[in-house]
């Protein structure tokens, strides 16, 4: 890789980091009142660092709070999803690890931009 990569997403955007071989480390910003499509990967888990705000995550249906300076681990073959139902940006470190990190390792299950 050669530099810190931008998207632009519905939600909000993400910044990759890093992006290896062995692991892929992504800055992601969801706007107020936005969530990520309920989804699941086949190659990959996930570790969620919440930087800045109040995170709404589903796994597997059940909810939980992972408040600033808190983590969470999303299994491989996990469902799940981010939310910010606060009123500023939510901002969270992805560390993905796994032998695939491709954006179409992608399975939506809900999706509130039509992309399920």
């Amino acid at each position: 890789m050669t530099g810190p990569r931008f998207e632009a997403r519905p939600w909000g955007s993400f910044t990759v980091l890093d992006d290896t071989e062995t692991h892929k480390v992504k800055s992601m910003t969801v706007n107020p009142g936005h969530r990520l499509s309920y989804q699941r990967h086949q190659q990959r888990a996930e570790h969620w660092f919440v930087v800045i705000g109040s995170a709404t995550v589903t796994i597997d249906d059940r909810e939980y709070t992972v408040e600033q300076g808190e983590h969470i681990d999303i299994p491989t073959m996990a469902w799940h999803r981010i939310e910010n139902r606060g009123d500023t940006d939510l901002i969270f470190v992805e560390v993905q690890h796994g032998a695939y990190f491709g954006e179409d390792d992608i399975e939506r299950r809900a999706d509130d931009y039509g992309r399920a």
